[in-house]
């Protein structure tokens, strides 16, 4: 039977969060028709098989493996390329973001094509909360944009309108301007955040900030150059 909803998850070197994680997605959805997709973006800390022993397990878990790692976007790719769902949620692996907060974004999804989780309270390091809010003041100045919190992973989307999205790497963190490129509706909700209790981040303050902007200014590029154009028939 084809899920109502689809839970895509990319997962790099997260094996102490996965059986946490995946409990908590069960008991928040329990009620409810989905999948889960877990795409292993090439783990090398034991994930791999993890993953490979809780999905045999369960028939609605489902985890795809890269040969080496991608990226996050490429993760992301993969599992909306596998999603089968009318709707489709990501989040990040690492338990900072909270599944009880999924049925909060599918409600909005009534009257949106995405609905963004906007991080209000930050349980994060200090510096990695500053640079955040410095980096999402600036990409919003230079794509007239006015998402809140573009790095939140919690997001819900129509899979019709996700299917017409064209991903580059790097460009997961443009999905609610991709969107919008698109004429797709697009809005955020207030969303829980947690301290990471295991593994380690994968982001630091400086190591994406460059490849980011140049991302930034090819999305400017974008909507400038956007066809803009009416039919008469008359």
């Amino acid at each position: 039977m084809i899920p109502d909803i689809s839970i895509v998850i990319p997962l790099y070197n997260e094996v102490d969060n996965i059986e946490p994680l995946c409990q908590a997605i069960i008991g928040v959805m329990q009620d409810r028709s989905y999948e889960v997709i877990i795409v292993d973006d090439g783990s090398t800390d034991g994930s791999t098989e993890k993953l490979k022993e809780w999905c045999s397990l369960r028939s609605n878990f489902r985890s795809i493996h890269f040969k080496k790692n991608a990226g996050q976007t490429a993760a992301m790719d993969a599992g909306f390329k596998y999603a089968t769902g009318e709707y489709v949620v990501t989040l990040d692996a690492d338990m900072q973001n909270d599944p009880s907060d999924i049925p909060k974004l599918l409600e909005k999804l009534g009257a949106y094509d995405m609905v963004c989780g906007w991080r209000q309270k930050r349980n994060d390091p200090w510096i990695k909360r500053i640079s955040s809010k410095v980096a999402n003041s600036i990409r919003n100045k230079l794509s007239d944009e006015d998402i809140k919190d573009t790095g939140c992973s919690l997001k819900a989307y129509r899979r019709e309108c996700l299917n017409k999205i064209k991903l580059f790497n790097g460009m997961h963190r443009f999905l609610p301007t991709l969107f919008k490129l698109e004429g797709f509706s697009v809005t955020e909700v207030i969303v829980n955040h947690y301290p990471r209790k295991f593994g380690k981040s994968k982001y630091g303050v400086f190591n994406r900030a460059f490849r980011a902007f140049l991302d930034l200014l090819v999305v400017r590029w974008m909507k400038k150059r956007k066809l803009n154009y009416e039919v008469r028939n008359d």
